[in-house]
């Protein structure tokens, strides 16, 4: 299914019954990456998976901006009627689902977010490095993301009302330190460690993300 929103054309599917659930993938990804959750999660959730602007079946933009994709979270939410849904994020997914909560509180019942930085170097230094080189020779919209955005700061972290749940691996690319710090600035937060884990091997074609959600909203 496609949905109009903010002058692009987002695909989406949906599943399930209950209360709505939205699921927002990560850089250079698309919803298929929930292939394994969504089934899951829709025992107890009306479960949505859009490919975000630039993604998967969604319109191609030249360039990206978690602004824009935050824009089209809330647009997406409002055209498709959803009351108060829950919105997951995974990396940019989760990016995305902090700047909507900062930019549309009223729409949200919670946020819960996974392996998420609030500026550029969040990640550790060999994956910054990594990704700079790249972008030298490369002028991917997708790498140019990761380089130069996101810029979030604890004092915007701290203005979020939604209730906010964050998780990351134990081995995962954004810096421990990080991680902590933003837990540290969004008032009331929650936090889960994934031991073993890396940035997504519980999160990408893995139900292990889905027993978490469903454990974590099972009241």
């Amino acid at each position: 299914m496609f949905a109009e929103v903010n002058g692009v054309r987002i695909f989406y599917e949906v599943q399930g019954a209950g209360r709505p659930l939205v699921l927002l993938h990560g850089n250079a990804e698309d919803h298929h990456i929930f292939d394994k959750a969504a089934p899951l999660l829709s025992s107890r959730f009306t479960v949505y998976t859009p490919d975000t602007r630039g993604h998967g079946q969604s319109r191609y933009t030249d360039a990206l901006h978690y602004t824009d994709m935050a824009g089209d979270a809330a647009a997406f939410i409002r055209r498709l009627g959803l009351e108060k849904p829950v919105l997951y994020g995974f990396s940019d997914g989760g990016i995305t689902a902090l700047l909507t909560a900062l930019q549309a509180p009223a729409l949200l019942s919670a946020v819960v977010v996974s392996g998420v930085n609030t500026h550029p170097k969040g990640v550790k230094a060999r994956f910054y490095l990594g990704l700079w080189l790249q972008c030298r020779f490369s002028r991917s919209p997708f790498l140019q993301l990761m380089l130069h955005e996101p810029h979030i700061t604890p004092g915007m972290l701290g203005g979020i009302t939604v209730p906010v749940h964050l998780t990351a691996g134990s081995r995962d690319l954004i810096r421990r330190s990080h991680t902590e710090a933003l837990h540290a600035a969004i008032p009331g937060s929650t936090l889960k460690i994934f031991e073993g884990e890396d940035h997504g091997s519980y999160i990408c074609h893995s139900e292990k993300i889905a027993k978490y959600l469903l454990g974590l909203f099972a009241k």
